[in-house]
């Protein structure tokens, strides 16, 4: 059964057509829901949860009617919402509990499955302050953790690294990340950023303006290139010199050297590793690199301005 289906969805506010005429298939996964801000995520994600009415058309999450059955689909659902919602005079235990009560969950279990998932965000130490003293980082993990709390068959999380630096963006990918593989959880993730989605993401699903651009499994879509990607401990840069001596297109990008390889990767391929061997280069990886993401669909994501 699929996660999600939508056939025909429309939402329009006066004069805005958030979502035109959707329809789309989801399977079970880790999926990135991507577009530029506006195209319509946090309309499609409000509405597959019951919580906005669609002007036309249908969807089903977990082969529940999300218009007439939303309470049930939110029973099993879990959602991150992107906007600041936590009571800053509460502490991360007690609103946790909170939300787990909110489910159903009786007041003993309750608080023993907000300490769990307090300890996979990583708040366990930190669950009785107060959230108005949390970082922003921290106030992630706690959306996070509070969608996560009545064991949820499926997680939308919309734009969970909103606000954070640079790695508070890569702590919060790698929790997503464990979130799905470890508790088998399927996920839908909002963001405007391609790099996001590619990194943890195993299906894609990109909208624009509200209508279905592309969808797919991103392996598929991310195929190889003509380009080798040969990554060293050090000393990338006397790699690419070397090799660009013996005739060969490089490109040095940090600790990788990449290498044009379009007439044939054999010769090159012997070319490179008797560089790195001749420069007693510790070798990491030798591959063709995939196409990017980014590369694929930078013209659908270049329009910018408030997501509907």
């Amino acid at each position: 059964m699929a996660l999600i289906e939508t056939a025909g969805l429309t939402k329009r506010y006066s004069a805005v057509t958030a979502l035109d005429g959707l329809s789309l298939e989801v399977e079970p996964g880790i999926v990135g829901l991507v577009g530029p801000n506006g195209a319509g995520k946090s309309t499609l994600i409000k509405i597959l949860l019951g919580l906005v009415d669609a002007t036309s058309g249908s969807a089903e999450v977990l082969g529940l009617d999300a218009a007439r059955e939303g309470l049930r689909v939110r029973e099993r659902v879990g959602y991150m919402p992107e906007h600041d919602c936590l009571p800053p005079d509460q502490s991360a235990t007690n609103f946790v509990i909170h939300m787990a009560r909110m489910s159903g969950i009786p007041p003993s279990h309750a608080r023993e499955r907000a300490a769990e998932v307090l300890r996979h965000v990583g708040l366990f130490e930190e669950r009785y302050r107060h959230v108005g003293g949390y970082s922003t980082g921290m106030k992630q993990r706690v959306k996070l953790a509070q969608a996560l709390v009545h064991d949820p068959e499926l997680l939308f999380l919309d734009e969970p690294t909103n606000g954070l630096d640079p790695q508070g963006r890569d702590e919060m990918l790698d929790l997503v990340a464990r979130t799905g593989n470890e508790f088998g959880i399927s996920i839908i993730m909002s963001s405007h950023l391609l790099s996001e989605i590619e990194r943890v993401c195993e299906g894609l699903i990109v909208i624009e303006s509200g209508q279905l651009m592309r969808t797919g499994r991103i392996a598929e879509l991310t195929d190889e290139t003509a380009v080798l990607a040969v990554e060293v401990e050090w000393d990338a840069d006397r790699l690419a010199a070397l090799l660009a001596e013996r005739g060969l297109e490089v490109q040095a990008l940090g600790r990788t050297v990449e290498v044009a390889a379009a007439g044939g990767a054999d010769g090159v391929h012997d070319t490179i590793l008797d560089a790195v061997v001749t420069l007693e280069l510790p070798l990491v990886r030798l591959e063709r690199r995939r196409r990017t993401l980014e590369e694929l669909f930078q013209p659908a994501t270049e329009t910018a301005g408030d997501d509907a």
